[in-house]
């Protein structure tokens, strides 16, 4: 079913996270297509702030390609940013596999950079950006 979530402005972003947290609640891969400024990390890190990360400790991790964040009970948080990656091997030399097969959260930017590494499992949420500066989440559940 699909499922979509708007995002009127940033002082939306609280109640939008809290949204999609609720409505996505059991999937653990949870990969962000979107356009260079859509706000991916600005989502992710509204996220990460509804499950009890310190604001100060996100940060986009596009030169270290994955930040561990704690959440509110001690829990890993993987943060994955794959801009950077060229070749499908690079992802695996972090380790890839070894977060996504931890049952953690994964929440990964340009995940189209290694599209054929996701797991089945993996939702694809999509942002989009409106014509009034909104922005829309959209999956399929």
């Amino acid at each position: 079913m699909k499922q979509e979530i708007t995002i009127q402005d940033l002082s939306d972003l609280g109640r939008a996270a809290r949204a999609f947290l609720e409505a996505v609640r059991g999937h653990s891969l949870l990969a962000f297509y979107a356009p260079m400024g859509a706000g991916k990390t600005t989502f992710i890190t509204a996220l990460c702030k509804e499950l009890g990360v310190e604001e100060d400790a996100i940060s986009s991790p596009t030169f270290a390609i994955v930040n561990e964040y704690r959440g509110r009970q001690g829990q890993p948080i993987f943060h994955f940013d794959f801009y950077r990656i060229d070749k499908p091997a690079e992802a695996l030399d972090i380790g890839l596999y070894d977060y996504l097969d931890s049952g953690e959260l994964c929440l990964m930017e340009w995940p189209e950079n290694i599209e054929g590494l996701l797991p089945e499992e993996t939702l694809k949420v999509n942002i989009s950006v409106q014509p009034d500066g909104s922005r829309r989440i959209s999956w399929e559940d």
